[in-house]
């Protein structure tokens, strides 16, 4: 079985990733099949992958976009954010989860995180909640679910509707065994290749509600009521632009691979934790080496792997291990220090102090499911060297 996408040898010259996709001939099988198919796009495969996802996660409802951003807007689309009303998000976090609050034309109001697991913070999201809040973005950063139980009391309180985007956890789950993507009342799922299974490019949204599930799907098609195959089915040329949407379809190729994808999911996530196991075990006792705290109970998916290192070391480090073939990187630029926000939002430093001093640590560490022992042992020789030398 021919696969692509495998980590080099361990310091061998060639650089490793910090994420990286696996496809092996049953994926290549399943998407050649489609192509010789009479749907390339909107048809039957993308129906499969939302329903293989579904029973996967225990949503009642997916919908599948051409990327997990389509899908963040989507759910901001159905949630109907407009001009006053503001989402609290976590400023540690890939820009478009607030983006998506934007492009509606809402206010994004960063709450500061846990400076343990860097997971938005019950207690600062409570400090921020005004009238005008209409919604909380939860991220379930690196892979491990955040405190859904306080943040949905939080929002029932108040009148706010709870949003998980669960890109980096697909596969993981709480400490009660909720799987994520289920605990909100949207979940947004991205399959980017360097995620847990890949799609190209590609997202979902889950809920349990059908209202809101009905909207995103006609928000994806150009606020059109029914798609090409929805009107083959009915042998019909008729349909109606009920909203104003966009073009965020996601084809039968595209879906094809995710469907083949999920079936491996399980395995990917066993390598991924065992290769996470092994980073604690050399880790523990460090000094300078600082991995995140998981929460307890949690079933951590391991997206990414990061450790907090000594500040005045982190750029000297990263440059070191990079030189070295080692592909770190760091996970997030807070969302507050971008410039479009800080023109925009007039956002800037001590706006979320915890993420703004845990930001300065960061560093994210190869982690996917091709690597092997010996690159852990590799990729922390190299740290522990590099801080020394640093």
């Amino acid at each position: 079985m021919a696969q692509q996408g495998g980590s080099p040898e361990a310091g061998d010259g060639k650089m490793i990733p910090y994420g990286r996709h696996i496809i092996d001939d049953e994926d290549i099988a399943e998407v050649v099949r489609v192509l010789r198919s009479d749907w390339l796009t909107t048809g039957p495969a993308v129906q499969e992958f939302e329903k293989r996802i579904s029973e996967y996660t225990g949503a009642a409802h997916a919908v599948a976009v051409s990327s997990g951003t389509a899908a963040l807007h989507a759910a901001m689309h159905a949630l109907e954010i407009g001009p006053g009303d503001e989402v609290i998000v976590p400023p540690i976090t890939f820009a478009a989860s607030a983006n998506c609050v934007v492009y509606m034309g809402g206010t994004p109001v960063f709450a500061d995180v846990d400076p343990n697991t860097l997971l938005i913070d019950p207690a600062e999201v409570e400090k921020k909640i005004t009238p005008a809040t209409k919604a909380v973005v939860a991220v379930d950063y690196a892979g491990q679910t955040c405190d859904y139980d306080k943040l949905k009391d939080i929002c029932e309180k108040h009148g706010a509707t709870l949003v998980g985007d669960c890109c980096h956890a697909l596969g993981a789950r709480d400490e009660h065994g909720r799987m994520a993507g289920t605990m909100a009342d949207i979940s947004i799922l991205s399959f980017h290749p360097v995620k847990h299974i890949t799609t190209g490019e590609g997202g979902m949204t889950l809920t349990e509600n059908p209202v809101l599930a009905e909207r995103m799907r006609i928000f994806r098609n150009h606020g059109i009521n029914l798609d090409a195959s929805a009107r083959s089915k009915k042998c019909t040329w008729v349909y109606e632009m009920q909203d104003l949407g966009y073009n965020y379809r996601i084809t039968d190729i595209q879906c094809a691979l995710g469907t083949s994808q999920l079936r491996k999911l399980d395995g990917f996530l066993k390598k991924r934790r065992e290769l996470a196991a092994l980073y604690d075990n050399i880790f523990a006792g460090e000094q300078e080496i600082e991995p995140l705290r998981v929460r307890d109970g949690v079933e951590h998916a391991y997206h990414l792997y990061v450790v907090r290192v000594p500040a005045r070391k982190r750029e000297k480090v990263f440059e070191k291990m990079r030189a070295d073939g080692v592909g770190v990187n760091v996970h997030y630029i807070p969302v507050h220090y971008h410039p479009y926000y800080r023109k925009t939002f007039n956002t800037g430093e001590e706006l979320c102090p915890a993420a703004e001093s845990a930001y300065e640590k960061l560093l994210t560490l190869p982690l996917h499911p091709a690597m092997k022992p010996e690159d852990i042992d590799y990729i922390c020789d190299r740290l522990k060297q590099s801080l020394k030398d640093s």
